[in-house]
Order: C-alpha cells, then sequence, then structure tokens
C-alpha cells in the first residue's frame, strides 16, 4: 500500500517523539508540540465548523507568529489550501489576491486589520474575517476566544493526495498582477526531506523565524524545523536588535534571512558590538553577495555562511553553496568566492545553465544561460493562468529567468536576472557584478546597480547608493572607485544617493521601483553622469 507524503506527517512525527519538548517560544508565550498539536486540532475543528472542506482556500496575513505557524497544519488536516499573504501590500494588492484565490475566510493580524478594511466591502468570496490579537468590538471573530470554542480531541482529517495543492502563493507581480503559484504536498514534502539533509537540521537545532514564513523560503521552514522537533522562536519583526538579542537569549542555532537584512544585522554589529552567539548557521536567500560580505559574516560575526538559490516556482530551494570535500584544499579566498555562488544541486533537483538553443553552456565559469529546474519541487502551474504555466515550464524545465554561469566545480553563479542585464556599446554586464565591486567601497552600506540610457553605448550602468551614517562621498567618487575595480566599460556612469532602497518584505531589492524613479528624475536629475 503507497501511503501519500502530506505534510501533516511532520507536526505528527514532532509530537510522537518531541511531545513535551517546547516547540515555539514567542514573547512570553511558549507552546510544547503535544500543545501546539492541540491548538492546531482546535483550529481544524473550528475551520470545518464554518464551512471549510478539502480544496477550499484559507488566506493568512500575519508576521511571525504561533498563530502563523499553527495555521499551516490546521488547515492542511482538512485538505484545505493555505494562502499566505504577503504583509506590505496595498490594499488593492490584497482585494485582487483573495478575490483571485477565491478565499473563504481570512485571518488576519490586529495590527494588519487596517490594510484590509478599505477593501472590505469588495471581498466577493471571503464570509469570515478571524482576527490574531483582537482589540475592539467588531463583527469579526476574536481568534483566541473562537478558538477555545472547540475540542482537542484528534481531527479526522480529508483524504489527502500527495498531488494535492496545499498552497497558493502569490508572487509579487513587477509587471501586471500577481501569479498565484500551487505548489502540492509532494512538492514540500520532498523539499523538507532535501533541504534538511542539506542544512543539517537536527533536533537540537533552534530556529529563529526571521524570514516571513508567507515568503516561500520562511514557507518551507514550519516542515523540515517540526519534522525534526527543532524549537521554532518567532518574532513579530526583525530588527538587528531583536534578533541578536533572541540569538543569545535562546541559543539560536540557524536562521533564514535575505541578503538586505543581513547586512543590516552586520551595521548593528559594527555599530553596538553585541554577543553573536556560538555556532550559528545564516541561510541566505536571494541575489547572491559578494565575498567580502561572506568574509564578513564569517570573520566578524563568527557564522557558519549558508547561500542557497531557489523560487516560489520550485518550492523553493534547487541549490545551495556549501563546500564538498572536493573543494577543502582550496585557499580561503577560493573558497570564500565559492560561497558566494548560487551553488550546486541539492538532492532531487536537476539544474541546469543552457544557452538559447537549450544545450548546456560549458563548466568553464564563463559562458552564460538560463537557469532552469526539473525536479520534484517545480510548481503544479500558476492558479488559473494555463498561458503563464506554459511559458514558465517547458518539456518538464523551469526556466528562471536567471542567467549564470557554471564553473569546474559544478558551482552556479548567478550573473544577473535577464530583464537586468546592461547592454552596452553590445558587451553584457552583470549589475550584481558591478553592485558587488561598489559593496567593498568602506562609504557603501547598499547598493543596486540599473541601466540607463547613454547616447553612446546604447545603456550603461547607473548606481542607487545608501551610504554609511557619517559618510560623505560624491558621485565621482563613486565612479572613479567603481572604474579602478572593473573593466571600464562596466563601470558606473552615474550615481544617486538614497535614504534607503525599495525592497520587498522579504528584504530584496526591487530594482523596477529604481527604474521608475529614475524615469521619473528625467534622466539627467536622477543623478550625475560622466562620459
Amino acid at each position: 500500500m503507497n501511503v501519500p507524503m502530506v505534510l501533516t506527517d511532520f507536526l505528527d512525527r514532532a509530537v510522537r517523539l518531541y511531545g513535551e519538548k517546547e516547540a515555539v517560544i514567542s514573547g512570553e508565550q511558549s507552546f510544547t508540540y503535544r500543545e501546539l498539536n492541540d491548538r492546531v486540532n482546535r483550529l481544524s475543528h473550528g475551520l470545518k465548523n464554518l464551512g471549510i472542506e478539502k480544496g477550499a482556500r484559507v488566506a493568512v496575513l500575519a508576521p511571525n507568529t504561533p498563530e502563523m505557524l499553527e495555521a499551516f497544519y490546521g488547515i492542511f488536516q482538512l485538505g484545505a489550501v493555505m494562502v499566505p499573504l504577503n504583509t506590505r501590500l496595498k490594499p488593492d494588492d490584497y482585494l485582487f489576491i483573495l478575490n483571485h484565490s477565491e478565499s473563504k475566510v481570512l485571518f488576519v493580524d490586529q495590527e494588519l486589520l487596517p490594510l484590509i478594511e478599505p477593501v472590505r466591502e469588495r471581498l466577493e468570496t471571503v464570509q469570515r474575517i478571524v482576527v490574531y490579537c483582537k482589540t475592539g468590538e467588531s463583527e469579526d471573530l476574536n481568534y483566541d476566544k473562537w478558538l477555545q470554542a472547540f475540542p482537542t480531541i484528534p481531527f479526522n482529517r480529508a483524504e489527502i493526495e500527495e498531488d494535492d495543492v496545499c498552497s497558493l502563493l502569490y508572487t509579487s507581480g513587477t509587471t501586471g498582477n500577481p501569479k498565484g503559484v500551487m505548489l502540492t504536498h509532494r512538492n514540500n514534502y520532498l523539499h523538507a526531506l532535501s533541504t534538511m539533509h542539506h542544512l543539517r537540521v537536527t533536533d537540537r537545532d533552534v530556529y529563529l523565524h526571521v524570514l516571513p514564513m508567507f515568503h516561500v523560503n520562511g514557507w518551507g521552514a514550519p516542515f523540515y524545523y517540526t519534522a525534526n522537533g527543532a524549537r521554532h522562536i518567532t518574532l513579530r519583526k526583525a530588527a538587528p536588535e531583536a534578533i541578536f538579542e533572541a540569538v543569545n537569549k535562546f541559543g539560536v542555532t540557524v536562521l533564514h534571512m535575505a541578503p538586505t537584512v543581513l547586512n543590516s544585522v552586520l551595521q548593528y554589529y559594527e555599530e553596538h558590538s553585541p554577543p553573536a552567539g556560538d555556532g550559528v548557521r545564516v541561510v541566505i536567500a536571494g541575489s547572491a553577495p559578494p565575498p567580502a560580505f561572506v568574509r564578513r559574516v564569517e570573520e566578524e560575526l563568527g557564522w557558519e555562511f549558508i547561500q542557497v538559490y531557489g523560487m516560489t516556482e520550485s518550492t523553493p530551494l534547487s541549490l545551495v553553496s556549501t563546500i564538498r570535500s572536493g573543494q577543502e584544499g582550496l585557499a580561503d579566498e577560493a573558497k570564500t568566492r565559492i560561497k558566494a555562488k548560487a551553488g550546486y544541486p541539492m538532492i532531487g533537483s536537476d539544474v541546469r545553465v543552457v544557452d538559447p538553443t537549450g544545450e548546456e553552456v560549458a563548466m568553464d565559469g564563463t559562458e552564460v544561460g538560463e537557469v532552469t529546474v526539473r525536479g520534484h519541487g517545480v510548481m503544479k502551474g500558476y492558479w488559473k493562468n494555463e498561458e503563464a504555466t506554459e511559458e514558465a515550464i517547458k518539456n518538464g524545465w523551469l526556466h528562471t529567468g536567471d542567467m549564470g554561469t557554471v564553473d569546474e566545480f559544478g558551482y552556479i553563479e548567478i550573473t544577473d536576472r535577464k530583464k537586468d542585464i546592461i547592454i552596452s556599446g553590445g558587451e553584457n554586464i552583470s549589475s550584481i557584478e558591478v553592485e558587488g565591486a561598489l559593496y567593498d567601497h568602506p562609504a557603501v552600506r547598499e547598493a543596486a546597480v540599473i541601466a540607463v540610457p547613454h547616447e553612446k553605448w546604447g545603456e550603461t550602468p547607473h548606481a542607487y547608493v545608501v551610504l554609511r551614517d557619517g559618510q560623505d562621498v560624491s558621485a565621482e567618487d563613486i565612479i572613479a572607485y567603481s572604474r579602478d575595480r572593473l573593466a571600464h566599460f562596466k563601470a558606473v556612469t552615474g550615481v544617486t544617493f538614497v535614504d534607503e532602497l525599495p525592497k520587498t518584505a522579504s528584504g530584496k531589492i526591487q530594482k523596477v521601483h529604481l527604474r521608475n524613479a529614475y524615469w521619473d528624475a528625467k534622466g539627467e536629475k536622477a543623478g550625475k553622469y560622466v562620459n
């Protein structure tokens, strides 16, 4: 008899083996795995009482909290589909996602409820709103009071197949409306097994939820850390001081975050020198950092730096950039350079970099192609969008839109997004490479590079730069610095100094907003240029 791989297995395992162990801590709240399971059963009974059945969509809008964590398993026991919502969207975005997903119930944190109020009357399918940490009077259900009305007895689960959709994760559409990525129980189950191996997850781990649980790399954590009986520490707001406080108070061993968040952690450490804990692994997903960034993390903080690569459509992780035994003999600088790459394929993921004809590029670290993925993590498709699904998945291969190279050891390095490559005088320039050079400047805190028009070269790199506190450098200084470290055609030709860079809720820099800002400034007003 084939037993389907369904995500409820993971909490079941934790309850059997670690029932009395502290499972989740949030502020003054603390639950063992058995207590967490009791709350999950209450939630499932409550959802059934609200008319939720297998296949129904249930949306959740919340920061990293125990309520968000228990929603995963409470929703899955019914065979329902979870729709986690980005906490940094606008009301009209929520209106589109909730209506497009046809969500029937919405769980929302009290702090975020004002984002829903402006569109409440236009919600077409949401029948009930349940509020976490509710204050004041309203017709909405108070989550804690509502939950207590239902029993802790085991819920009679729906018959779930491993290819059933468990989640709809909406990508942050930079053009047009966001797309709902359909991930299955099998997608997430096999991804968890692979990831827990590559990240060396054990029951001794203490995981700090820095990356939002609505983000797909934060989304996976409730599965592989729960399956191993690790402790979950949730943070409503992941400020650097709160991260260091949690690391030291709870003995955190592993945390995931975006590069920009880690950068803020480094800046805080530089200014305040707090204890950084022992034996900490930091898992970074996003644009590959410059090697200097990796060195700072490992030498200053003493944390192990683990770069991973993936996207929502691949559940997400496909690559990991740890040092393999064959590369142990390399010089420290070479190993640091490897750690800054996207990495080699994780178990269960077939990742290839191909040219426009579909042929794999040479393993020379030079030839550029598109990163494609085939394996257990590739999504079922986009919800109600067959055209976009067929465009993304061709002959079983997910086309990521990321461009990269493969070195002699099989490590893939992302050179740029297709849309972010700068073509100057017929030469392709990686904005990531230019940003890496700028990050070495002692006055630069953050940098992002986009293409801007140029009469002679077609387009050239333009940098948006956030300076460190107390620093005062000119655009000419930054331009000269880039020219000293890069081939002349790759150097930035203009600089705009800004107080902050636009980011997604998970910390990724949104270059589309920088392009819009550039055009809004009408060319030369956006910064200083040299020819």
